[in-house]
């Protein structure tokens, strides 16, 4: 055996006398550059992944608040209204683990690709499609049914394009690396708040109202469909190589039935599905509510608070980026376990920034995205290896939907109609309470952990 030849699995069990660290030396040689699996290919497939998730999530967000209410609710007046539609909103993220579920099956039967080019071609359809609404004035409440099939599409399409590529990064990492390598997906969620914003920015100051919410608000659901192809080619690179279907096969990241994992490592899921709960909340509160609470209950210009965001996003992306390196220096869990507790501080005076006019909600924003810039670039994946290696692949992106579910899914309905009803005060005991949800399911996983 030559130092370029690749060992399989499939020759392991030809050649039972190959000692176990030829074995792992020689399967990390595949797609070698330098002797190792390429981790830039890897992050590059990771990020535009989530850059074209998080494009469609965010584009659909921000209508949400500009423009569905008065479209598919002009009737309704726009708390009410924009409320109703956050109830929809929700809808993608309870349909995310049915979609898990049926992906799952795909991939065992038909194989990885099959199942990526399936679910991403099924979510820019869907966002797509979302883009040829018809509103209340044109067929009545069959408006709301079409947005709710096309958001519980989403979500769908969005269980279903879980490929594994952030975990496969993870392993494939030297171990005080794992840190940096871990935040690399969550870039990929604020590039594409940064893109969306900046679209929807463009289009509500260069149009007339009237014309934005005629016809100007549907461009960006266009472009989404557009990312998404270019995303799946990206993906599809690594996905179908067979050097990397060897490597996913070597390191245990298969799919297996949804009900069997949950049922087999039910403490695990819940454990990791609490423990990012912080920053879940976290994102909802600098993104989606502050948009509908300035929106709707002050005189501020919808475009000043899209640029706020934007810079905002910018700014998370470095703090992002720096908690690879705090991580790696101090410990994951620790990193969350500090901004867990910083994040319920901030929950303590954030409402009387949000309510303090425009620099109040300048310096919510500023303090909003660094929090959530470490507490996020540290959130995926925290307790995955807790997992068996059989139940990895499947487990993971099963913590991923109910992080989501119960983390973000409800947020914003839940903040905006605790305000509107006692005060922004709630909006901040709601944050704390994500906080307070983190710490203990740190504090459970940490004596997992040591046993």
């Amino acid at each position: 055996m030559t130092a370029g030849d690749t060992v399989l699995p499939a020759q392991v069990s030809q050649n039972p006398g190959l000692q176990t660290e030829d074995i792992k030396r020689d399967m990390v040689r595949i797609n070698m550059r330098g002797g190792h699996v390429n981790p830039g290919d890897l992050a590059i497939g990771v990020i535009l992944g989530r850059t074209s998730e998080f494009f469609d999530f965010f584009v659909y967000a921000i209508a949400s608040v500009l423009v569905f209410p008065k479209l598919v609710f002009p009737d309704a007046s726009p708390l009410t209204g924009t409320l109703y539609i956050f109830g929809i909103f929700a809808l993608g993220f309870v349909a995310r683990p049915v979609g898990t579920a049926i992906f799952m099956n795909v991939d065992r039967t038909y194989g990885r690709s099959i199942k990526m080019i399936i679910a991403l071609f099924l979510l820019g359809t869907a966002t797509v499609s979302i883009a040829f609404l018809p509103g209340y004035t044109q067929i009545g409440s069959a408006s709301a049914v079409l947005l709710a099939g096309g958001r519980i599409l989403q979500g769908i399409a969005w269980g279903g394009s879980w490929d594994g590529l952030a975990s496969l990064l993870a392993l494939n990492v030297p171990e005080n690396r794992r840190g940096w390598y871990a935040m690399i997906p969550q870039i990929g969620a604020m590039l594409g708040l940064v893109v969306a914003s900046a679209l929807f920015t463009y289009f509500v100051t260069h149009l007339s109202a009237a014309d934005f919410l005629d016809w100007g608000w549907r461009y960006p659901f266009f472009v989404a469909f557009a990312i998404n192809v270019v995303a799946l080619f990206a993906r599809l690179r690594i996905v179908s190589a067979p050097e990397y279907k060897e490597l996913f096969q070597y390191r245990a990241l298969k799919a297996t039935p949804v009900i069997e994992t949950a049922r087999a490592q039910s403490g695990n899921i819940v454990i990791g599905a609490f423990a990012p709960l912080a920053s879940f909340a976290l994102f909802h509160m600098v993104t989606v509510f502050p948009l509908s609470w300035v929106y709707l209950f002050t005189q501020q210009s919808p475009a000043r608070f899209l640029v706020i965001e934007t810079v905002g996003a910018a700014l998370c992306i470095l703090c992002i980026v720096a908690s690879g390196r705090l991580a790696d220096m101090y410990g994951r869990r620790w990193l969350l376990g500090v901004t867990a507790g910083a994040i319920a501080a901030f929950s303590g005076f954030a409402p009387q920034l949000l309510d303090g006019g425009a620099a109040g909600e300048i310096v919510y924003m500023t303090f909003g995205f660094i929090l959530l810039g470490f507490s996020f670039g540290q959130s995926s994946g925290t307790v995955a290896g807790n997992f068996p290696s059989p139940y990895r692949y499947t487990g993971s992106a099963i913590t991923s939907d109910m992080a989501w579910l119960f983390g973000a899914g409800f947020a914003p309905f839940i903040a905006l109609w605790l305000s509107s009803h006692f005060g922004l005060i709630m909006a901040g005991a709601y944050l704390l309470s994500g906080a307070a949800c983190t710490s203990l399911a740190l504090t459970v996983n940490k004596r997992i952990a040591s046993r």
